[in-house]
């Protein structure tokens, strides 16, 4: 206690050069807090609608040397939580704008919330330690702290949002009930969120809206419409989200509202946000916090976490809960948490940024900034920084724990958590066949304007086609094409599949927004699947019928109308199976990189094994035969070509004797005599392309659906508690 009492006094005098300990206490000093005066008055919530009793309400007020947050009973109040008067106010509405819609909102408390994650620290599996707090309807409450201080931790914990790896112990309680929340009554938005850029502001959140919400079509545009408006996003609504090679895309502040806004079409009472101001410069920051303080002024609740903010932004907040190394310094308004850093001795400086001062007194970095700086110290003065930010944790923790602050959040919690309020309802879900079909006409509008999508595999393989048609142009149909022939359809088949990889990019940013979208329950694994495949039948079909139109007359195969039917669709499978090939391996790595590098040497050693450069007899079995040579579908593919075109033929030899295609051809591919082969190499195809969608359901359903059953196991505990 010593050592803490000493670097206290350290602190407190190397701040006095800055301002007098007198100033720390919350003045006027600082313009972003209320007018004096204005503590005595209590700070008004609107709570949900639907709860009968009076409603629960903080009153904030001046007693001793410090402010006090006491429990005070308000008749419920028909104005909403308003801006700190000092605070910039909300833009005003433009003409004809739309009134914001009100929100009924609901009380989140948590209480001993303890997480631990295995290895995630060096000391403690303890993430986050005995956290308690609340957050009220009309309000913002945010979670601050510095880097890998458990914030998005205790966020996701809350939110029952947590990875398998992670244990929770405590309990979170919604209107007063220990339940789960269901879908559609609260929204999470992750600190990176995957968003389409071929679509616009107003079709990304109307499609949003289609997978999300039941109902008619023209009961969803006025969500969305709110949505736009409530996140500030009507001059941008009917601009692509990504731009194109004329325009610019919209920036990270429009594309943060934007992923807020794709949560806001289901109306959440409650809305979790992970970093809102993540990548933002400055005045988008403040742009962010006035809309999100718009938004909670409708009865929303709101909770998220922030590394660091301006003072305006600070000012806007109206209670923080302030963590370092899982532990809970401070929780309560955001003049308590500045008189409460005074009182334990580091008060914070008028030229300073509360929210730089606090991560100032508790981040452990400053330590080594110290440490380089000390031969600085004849030219710079560091002895505003210069104490132990161990220390300051362990003072400010201590003096929490002993405060009248910590007495008043107990007593708040108890209180919220004395009386149940409504149960939050689940506001249905779209139905699956309806979400597949939203998904398929979404995909399709997205690969018609993308070109990285299938407009430049098209140009690719029709590049492809034309170089192998040209190469192997003028066979004939003597005995003597028939090997070049072969080669031909080998190099096609083989080279096509190849350059299919082009697709990598395009499929791997599907996967991300499938992702996003699952996490949040807004898509599964069957949708996509079946949206996806349906989506790119046209374009893979297209691909096929124009290539294979250019290639079979150029290198001169039979002119029967049947045998060109065959050899479309024999060449369409083999680009379904490449896709589904591509998605699996995609799934497994998520990374263009090592996606591609996969895919290139898995076709590399499918093209040895097709049975070309030796004929599948030959092949060594242990390996080449078995497995390989069956699971390359250029074998099946090829050899069906072969067979379509060469069974049921004869070649002369000579003036009298002739010998049938599947004689010329042993030499030169592995073939069957059977009249049926052809189609038995279709169907092999068929069921690779089968095969190769529920390998990657599987993977798609087994790699997110970890989340999901930590949440499904959380919410049946909470469930079982609540029966005993």
């Amino acid at each position: 206690m010593e050592e803490i009492q000493s670097q206290s006094d350290n602190y407190r005098s190397s701040s006095s050069s800055a301002s007098s300990p007198a100033s720390r206490v919350p003045s006027s000093n600082f313009f972003y807090l209320r007018k004096p005066g204005s503590l005595r008055q209590p700070i008004s919530f609107e709570d949900s609608p639907e709860w009968e009793d009076t409603d629960v309400d903080a009153r904030v007020e001046e007693g001793g040397d410090r402010d006090t947050i006491n429990i005070a009973i308000t008749p419920a109040s028909p104005s909403l939580s308003k801006l700190n008067s000092g605070s910039l106010p909300s833009p005003p509405l433009p003409e004809g704008a739309v009134v914001a819609r009100k929100t009924a909102g609901a009380s989140v408390v948590w209480k001993d919330l303890t997480v631990t994650i295995k290895g995630k620290r060096k000391y403690s599996d303890k993430v986050v330690k005995s956290s308690n707090g609340y957050a009220l309807p009309g309000t913002m409450t945010v979670i601050m702290g510095p880097a890998r201080s458990g914030k998005s931790t205790l966020l996701r914990a809350i939110a029952g949002r947590l990875h398998h790896s992670a244990k929770m112990y405590g309990e979170v309680f919604v209107n007063g009930a220990k339940s789960h929340m269901p879908y559609g009554s609260y929204g999470f938005v992750e600190r990176e969120t995957s968003l389409i850029g071929s679509l616009t502001v107003r079709e990304f959140l109307y499609y949003s809206a289609l997978l999300q919400l039941p109902g008619f079509f023209c009961q969803k545009k006025s969500v969305v419409e709110d949505a736009i408006h409530a996140m500030s996003l009507g001059d941008y609504a009917n601009k692509l989200i990504g731009g194109h090679c004329y325009m610019k895309g919209l920036h990270s502040g429009e594309r943060r509202r934007i992923s807020i806004a794709r949560e806001l079409v289901m109306r959440p009472h409650i809305l979790f946000i992970d970093e809102p101001l993540y990548h933002l410069d400055s005045v988008s920051a403040l742009l962010m916090m006035v809309t999100l303080k718009k938004l909670a002024s409708t009865g929303c609740t709101l909770i998220f976490t922030i590394y660091q903010s301006s003072t305006e932004v600070f000012g806007l907040f109206d209670r923080i809960c302030l963590l370092s190394n899982g532990n809970t310094l401070f929780f309560g308004e955001t003049l308590a948490c500045l008189q409460h850093f005074s009182n334990a001795g580091f008060p914070c400086p008028i030229m300073q940024s509360p929210s730089d001062h606090f991560l100032r007194a508790i981040n452990t970095d400053f330590d080594r900034i110290i440490a380089m700086c000390k031969n600085w110290q004849d030219d710079h003065d560091f002895s505003a920084v210069n104490m132990d930010t161990a220390v300051a944790i362990r003072t400010l923790e201590a003096t929490y724990k002993t405060s009248a602050d910590a007495v008043a959040v107990e007593n708040m919690i108890v209180r919220l958590t004395d009386k149940e309020g409504p149960f939050l309802k689940s506001k249905g879900k779209a139905g699956c066949g309806t979400r597949i079909a939203v998904l398929t006409w979404r995909s399709l509008l997205i690969m018609s304007r993308e070109w990285k999508y299938y407009w430049l595999r098209l140009i690719l393989c029709m590049l492809l086609t034309l170089c192998v048609g040209t190469v192997f142009s003028g066979l004939g149909h003597s005995l003597s094409s028939v090997v070049t022939r072969v080669a031909a359809v080998f190099a096609f088949i083989s080279f096509a599949s190849l350059l299919s990889i082009a697709g990598v990019p395009a499929l791997l940013k599907e996967i991300k927004i499938y992702a996003s979208e699952e996490l949040n329950q807004h898509s599964g694994p069957l949708v996509f699947l079946f949206g996806q495949l349906l989506s790119s039948i046209p374009f893979l079909f297209l691909i096929s019928i124009s290539s294979s139109l250019v290639f079979y007359f150029l290198i001169g195969l039979r002119d029967e109308f049947g045998l060109l039917m065959y050899f479309v669709l024999n060449f369409f499978l083999c680009l379904l199976v490449n896709e589904g090939l591509m998605l699996v391996v995609v799934s497994l790595w998520q990374n263009v990189f090592w996606s591609i590098l996969t895919l290139v040497s898995i076709h590399v050693v499918m093209m040895l094994a097709a049975g070309y450069f030796r004929i599948r007899n030959a092949l060594p079995g242990p390996l080449w035969t078995y497995p390989l040579s069956y699971i390359a579908f250029h074998t099946y593919s090829i050899q069906g070509i072969l067979e379509n075109e060469y069974l049921w033929t004869s070649f002369p030899v000579g003036q009298v004797r002739t010998i049938s295609g599947y004689q010329a051809l042993r030499s030169a591919y592995d073939i069957s005599p059977d009249i049926n082969s052809k189609w038995k190499n279709l169907l092999v195809l068929f069921l690779m392309v089968v095969g190769y969608r529920i390998v990657v359901f599987v993977l798609l359903y087994f790699h997110v659906g970890k989340n999901k059953s930590v949440l499904k196991i959380f919410q049946c505990n909470q469930d079982k508690k609540n029966t005993r």
